[in-house]
């Protein structure tokens, strides 16, 4: 199989990522594997999708430091593919990293994603659902019973009216953004104070004000969902806690939140059920649920990380299987060529 995979860009990459965890795990398994990054991508003269891409030697790497040292080091390969010609390529790019500094790469990856699938190339997460999935105004796309109550909005005295509905409760965190950056807790006393904070958030866009979750305050659990369903392997669910880090109400882990074992509840299984049909629908192959209690904090499309993690606790080799079920749908093909849409490829 010829997987590639595009990140932000290959230099920043760190061998803790889930991306590095899966490209060195599908060259242990003996496949092409390519990494680039959006910056490196490029539609020729041919009509065809090439990128500047990076591979390494093929041998078994024992860990993904090891391989990332090669993929980053002197002794790389680098060459100019033709990215038409993979099985496989995977959007693992996070568009809300470069927004602020690079604009124009926030949506390369899709928009070149969407090309290369009419060639025939297996492109996972759907780049057509990526692009519905562009902001956290995605989320409100999801059934009410699984969502916080949210307003989404810029007006200063609408996100006043409605911490005054929650009792002064609230989360303040922007539309566009991830890793808990700009992400605030309003309690009663701090509505005074609250221009400041709605401030803040609002220099990058529009407010996202939601309703305190009080079992969020022992922080959040993330949930690997895999073609639509919980990914479990011998009875074990690719999942991990969170948990704040003192004060911060954040539980990101570069904000400063520990990690802990997961208990998969039936709750939490009842969410992941609800919103199947939808990520099923966006052709979205594996998402990380945030949850807390019977609610989503939020739902992870762009590049979704923590296997690792959930390898720690588990002692499962998720990536292993992650890669395994990327051959199955390049066997899908050899079988049944280019009679499925690729959305329907995403999830089978």
């Amino acid at each position: 199989m010829r997987i590639g995979f595009i990140v932000n860009d290959v230099k920043t990459e760190e061998a803790t990522y889930t991306t590095v965890r899966l490209a060195c795990e599908a060259i242990n398994l003996g496949h092409d594997v390519w990494v680039m990054g959006v910056g490196d991508v490029a539609y020729d003269p041919d009509e065809r999708v090439h990128a500047r891409a990076y591979s390494v030697p093929k041998r078994k790497y024992k860990t993904s430091e090891t391989f990332l040292q090669q993929l980053q080091g002197k002794n790389a390969i680098r060459e100019r593919i033709t990215v038409d010609d993979l099985d496989i390529l995977m959007l693992r790019n996070v568009p809300s990293d470069d927004i602020i500094t690079r604009p124009w790469a926030a949506t390369v990856a899709v928009e070149f994603g969407r090309v290369a699938m009419r060639h025939g190339v297996i492109v996972v997460n759907d780049p057509n659902g990526l692009a519905k999935a562009s902001s956290k105004m995605y989320f409100e796309l999801f059934p009410e019973a699984v969502r916080p109550r949210t307003l989404i909005t810029r007006d200063h005295n609408e996100i006043k009216e409605f911490a005054k509905e929650e009792g002064g409760n609230i989360v303040l965190k922007p539309l566009q953004g991830s890793g808990g950056a700009n992400v605030f807790l309003v309690r009663p006393d701090d509505v005074p104070n609250i221009n400041q904070m709605i401030d803040a958030v609002s220099r990058d866009g529009f407010v996202i004000a939601q309703q305190y979750l009080p079992a969020a305050s022992e922080g959040d659990m993330r949930l690997f969902v895999m073609n639509g369903r919980p990914l479990c392997v011998k009875g074990k669910y690719c999942a991990f806690r969170r948990i704040r880090n003192g004060g911060d109400m954040r539980s990101n882990i570069h904000a400063g939140g520990t990690l802990a074992e997961a208990e998969v509840t039936n709750e939490a299984l009842h969410v992941a059920e609800i919103v199947r049909p939808k990520l099923v629908q966006d052709g979205m192959f594996l998402v990380g649920l945030d949850v807390v209690g019977d609610k989503l904090m939020e739902i992870n499309v762009f590049s979704p990380g923590g296997l690792g993690n959930a390898q720690k606790f588990t002692k499962i080799n998720f990536t292993r299987y992650v890669i395994e079920a990327l051959e199955r749908k390049a066997a899908y093909m050899q079988f049944y060529g280019r009679n499925f849409d690729n959305v329907d490829l995403c999830t089978l």
